[in-house]
């Protein structure tokens, strides 16, 4: 298949280029020190012989990125579900478009369900303000990432998002393949997922002028996708951004920070995790009355996304346990027990125990992380009733 040149810096690598990629990546001093500390006693040159069986990015995602995944699994989890049973079957041109848990993981766990099932993983978007080293470039681009141009100017940005939207539709429309977005830009910190419009719009960007707006949206075919953590590793993390803007309005994480909250988000614990998938709201959007305004036409479209993505939550005890603390009374103790209780009040006091930054507001930090647990049972509570 042909690329356009004008995809050339941002899209993923194909078969035929994942050889080279996997070459610089073991020729990278950076990334040898990485696998030297986790891959013990192993020189590079037998790396690099056992990787020439590696001839196309599938065979690469299985034989290094599946194996990681399941360690993951193993170490850091309670145990991995999904309902894929709405999608159509025989097609896989879809846009998953999900909530926004973990800067790493969200997408791999989506492909590691993808790739057992036999069908293909998902092209992913990631910011370019995590790709703070060549290799790591190097190494998502291997994995099937497009790179999203997350430091544009302001001249830059409408030319940027038409690029954006162009690739994405070449990747349904002529590869026939399916991609992965977050629908909002950055992970929601207190669990509050909304979609954001400017995703929206960034997505009806592309497309042949002689569409109308709600036909560019449903020919891309949306799946709302949820994801469900019954612990977030990076809580207290969260929630200390949160104390960190609220005391300094200015306050902007290093890239230091976020390699924290990279490695805190794969290796920490997470108990149960649950991805479930919506069928393609086509059909939905088809019925919107489009003689509304535009911004109102997608407002409605991120209401049915929200929708389909709240009622997909995966509703744990912690869930209903922080909600109750959070308002004071006990609505939801019918759903769990007072082990269970004492086990989410001594997890929340070791999440607050990590939290080393000045002048700490306890009780702020608190509520924070409580509100992030109770989110998603108050968005669940609000389609279901």
């Amino acid at each position: 298949m042909i690329i356009p040149a004008e995809f050339e810096k941002m899209r993923s690598f194909e078969d035929d280029e994942v050889r080279s990629a996997i070459l610089s990546l073991l020729d990278d001093r950076s990334f040898r020190k990485i696998v030297k500390a986790n891959v013990k006693f192993i020189p590079i040159w037998l790396l690099k012989f056992y990787t020439k069986r590696f001839k196309t990015v599938n065979s690469f995602q299985l034989g290094m990125i599946y194996p990681i995944l399941k360690r993951i699994l193993r170490k850091a989890t309670t145990g991995y579900s999904a309902d894929f049973a709405a999608l159509p079957q025989g097609r896989e041109d879809f846009i998953y478009l999900s909530n926004h848990r973990d800067i790493v993981l969200d997408s791999a766990f989506l492909d590691y369900h993808l790739l057992l099932s036999g069908m293909k993983s998902v092209e992913i978007g990631i910011g370019n303000n995590l790709l703070i080293h060549p290799w790591i470039e190097t190494l998502v681009r291997l994995n099937r990432s497009f790179v999203v141009n997350r430091s544009a100017t302001a001249t830059e940005l409408l030319e940027s998002s038409q690029q954006l939207s162009r690739y994405i539709r070449f990747v349904i429309e002529q590869k026939k393949a399916p991609v992965w977005l977050a629908q909002r830009e950055g992970r929601a910190k207190d669990s509050d997922d909304r979609t954001q419009k400017s995703v929206l719009k960034m997505l009806a960007m592309s497309g042949d002028d002689s569409m109308t707006l709600s036909e560019k949206l449903q020919s891309l075919h949306i799946c709302p996708l949820t994801i469900s953590y019954e612990y977030d590793p990076c809580d207290w993390l969260k929630a200390t951004e949160f104390q960190m803007k609220r005391d300094n309005p200015g306050f902007r994480k290093s890239k230091q920070d976020d390699l924290i909250n990279m490695k805190t988000g794969i290796w920490g614990f997470k108990g149960h995790m649950h991805y479930h998938v919506a069928a393609p709201i086509d059909s939905e959007i088809a019925a919107l009355d489009t003689s509304v305004p535009r911004n109102q036409f997608l407002d409605q479209v991120a209401q049915i996304i929200d929708r389909h993505i709240f009622e997909g939550y995966r509703i744990y005890p912690c869930n209903r346990i922080a909600l109750d603390m959070l308002r004071g009374d006990n609505a939801q103790s019918a759903n769990y027990t007072p082990d269970q209780k004492r086990e989410f009040e001594n997890y929340l006091e070791g999440q607050l125990k990590k939290i080393r930054i000045p002048n700490p507001d306890w009780d702020y930090l608190k509520e924070r992380i409580l509100t992030m647990y109770a989110n998603p049972l108050i968005n669940q509570k609000s389609v279901m009733q």
